[in-house]
């Protein structure tokens, strides 16, 4: 059953609770500016045994010092990755409005499936921003450290005027930052000043959609930046968790209802 929340009553930030494969297309076509978000990769290994795996057992050495919750939908080989990817990026961009952002998490072994899923969806691919963990990432012996994860940028057709993105931003094509472990209460959360930088170039009250919330970060990002937010996380535990952070993200005058 899905649960519908608006967190401060005036349609700044809704999220849903439920598969946004049914609640995608009972949102308003045209009406989101910016497509930000981590879906689940549905790697973390070499074969379909290791990708059967819980995620804390994937995702989350035995020497972590705080375990995060199991999340859904990380289980699906590549075929079925690349059939899903596409209906939910398709459906993505029916929402979208002319020369909308897309910006979508993905890591090396997913990548060229992932950017084949963005193609197929209908979108622009624009090209891929990597996301430098530097040092913090955990060294593999004999080999390159894993230490970065990567942004597939497209867009809704062409790239439109300037007037249409923030202040005609020019950014930069990399963002460096460690994994701070101690903040993180998901287990593949990503840092808030990525997820606001990645935010940025939408214009002032415009919408962010993230159809695979977690814990909410993109959402508490577009808050703190003065963007709308769309949010849709399939399990009620992250659910509650993203609403309990978007709504402590909001200024302390801001009128807030709808206390979890």
């Amino acid at each position: 059953m899905t649960e519908r929340v608006d967190i401060f009553g005036d349609g700044r930030a809704v999220i849903y609770q439920g598969d946004c494969l049914e609640i995608l297309p009972t949102l308003a076509p045209g009406s989101v500016n910016a497509v930000v978000t981590d879906p689940p990769y549905n790697s973390g290994g070499l074969f379909r045994s290791d990708r059967v795996r819980t995620t804390r057992d994937k995702y989350q050495h035995t020497d972590t010092a705080r375990l995060h919750a199991n999340f859904s939908g990380d289980n699906r080989d590549q075929r079925s990755f690349l059939a899903w990817a596409m209906v939910w990026l398709g459906m993505s961009q029916q929402l979208a409005a002319p020369a909308a952002m897309l910006a979508m998490f993905s890591d090396w072994r997913q990548l060229p499936l992932a950017t084949d899923a963005v193609q197929g969806g209908g979108w622009i691919w624009r090209g891929i921003i990597p996301w430098n963990k530097t040092e913090s990432a955990r060294p593999q012996r004999g080999w390159f450290r894993s230490q970065c994860e990567y942004i597939i940028t497209a867009t809704n057709g062409t790239l439109g005027k300037e007037q249409d993105r923030e202040a005609a931003m020019c950014l930069a094509g990399m963002w460096s930052e460690p994994i701070k472990a101690s903040e993180k209460v998901h287990s593949t959360e990503k840092p808030l000043d990525l997820m606001k930088w990645l935010c940025g170039p939408v214009r002032s009250g415009g919408l962010i959609l993230d159809p695979f919330m977690g814990s909410g970060t993109t959402g508490v990002a577009a808050v703190q930046l003065g963007r709308k937010f769309i949010g849709i996380e399939i399990d009620p535990g992250y659910f509650k968790i993203a609403h309990r952070r978007i709504l402590d993200a909001a200024p302390l005058f801001t009128q807030r209802t709808n206390d979890p």
